[in-house]
């Protein structure tokens, strides 16, 4: 027995087969029994009006009773078992047949109740009959042979979404990383979905897995980095050829999240505000090129003008004094007299009046 265990534990996604419905007890089962079981009753008074009435109506609550046990366990078996059991009543001494009414209405509804389906829009129903694959039907009220005809299974056809992950995947350069992803798919044929693989859900879950981290495994982190959507389609067309045959097929996979390292993270982050700091060294000094290369060519135009070098000295002194109130700017007594402002001055003016004559 222990040996067994361990063997079980073993392997992963084992699971107990469970008996699958047989059918759907829906709302219009519900609308049958109770339109059956009120006919009947309101026969039986008609019938029998001298009967006992808390009989009758325990009766009927035993119809409704057998429809919760129906809607618990929707199998023909338990189909049968309310059928014989109420069919017992009919031989019981204390009924006889003088509540024939009451149950020629209400076996039938249990019946009859348990072969009316309801399919809603999005849905499949996969019908086997004797076991094998008989049909499929779509959405509206179906009618399934009792005991011959059982639902399989209900496949929804709308897009579905599917989260899973890959934790702890070696990239290419050796790098763990843990990866979570989003896939989108959706099934075109409900009888491959069925027929074709146990459990879809589980097999597309497992399939997206197993292809993510082949993916992780055949690039860098660098590529899963910048390259997510290309890594998306080429996930999505390995799982789209592996589902197809199921009936299934991969919309779209999308990353949400790729976690890496701490370590690793911090030592990318140092080099990005190095590159930063590289660059923004490389712009500066660049600029200072461009400024060079200003001064350089107004100290040509300077050189030939000496008025101008000297107006200009005298604009850097006042603007080096207007930059803040109250501010003392302490000059070598020999720079002002390079500037001979007198000079300077009278040569500017005079050569305005000689401009304005000329006009």
């Amino acid at each position: 027995m222990n040996l067994l265990k361990l063997k079980s534990e073993r392997i992963k996604n084992s699971r107990i087969n469970l008996p699958q419905r047989d059918f759907f007890y829906n709302a219009f089962s519900w609308l049958i029994l109770a339109v059956a079981v009120a006919g009947g009753i309101i026969w039986q008074m008609a019938v029998t009006p001298n009967g006992d009435s808390q009989v009758i109506m325990s009766l009927g609550g035993a119809f409704f009773a057998a429809g919760l046990v129906l809607m618990a366990l929707p199998f023909w078996g338990v189909m049968v078992l309310l059928l014989a059991g109420f069919a017992s009543l009919l031989g019981a001494e204390e009924f006889g047949f003088a509540y024939l009414p009451l149950l020629a209405t209400g076996i039938p509804a249990i019946y009859l109740s348990c072969a009316v389906q309801l399919v809603y829009q999005w849905d499949k129903v996969v019908i086997l009959r004797m076991g094998k694959f008989h049909r499929i039907i779509g959405p509206g009220l179906h009618l399934i042979l009792p005991l011959i005809d059982r639902t399989a299974a209900l496949i929804d056809t709308r897009i579905r979404v599917t989260d899973f992950t890959a934790e702890k995947s070696l990239t290419l350069d050796t790098v763990p990383v843990h990866v979570d992803a989003l896939c989108f798919w959706m099934i075109w044929d409900a009888q491959k979905a069925i027929l074709e693989v146990e459990d879809y859900r589980e097999a597309v879950a497992l399939s997206a897995q197993t292809a993510l981290r082949d993916a992780i495994g055949r690039h860098d982190l660098a590529s899963l980095l910048s390259k997510r959507e290309e890594m998306g389609r080429e996930i999505q067309q390995a799982l789209d050829d592996k589902t197809n045959p199921w009936g299934i097929t991969i919309l779209s996979v999308e990353f949400t999240d790729v976690i890496i390292p701490q370590a690793l993270e911090d030592a990318m982050s140092k080099k990005a505000q190095a590159e930063r700091e590289k660059q923004s060294r490389i712009i500066l000094s660049e600029a200072e090129i461009a400024v060079a290369e200003n001064f350089d060519r107004a100290s040509e135009k300077y050189k030939s003008n000496e008025t101008a070098l000297k107006l200009r000295s005298m604009n850097m002194v006042y603007e080096g004094l207007k930059s803040k109130e109250g501010t003392l700017m302490m000059m070598p007594s020999s720079a002002m007299d390079q500037m001979n402002l007198g000079v300077g001055l009278g040569a500017a003016a005079l050569n305005r009046e000689i401009k304005e004559e000329k006009l």
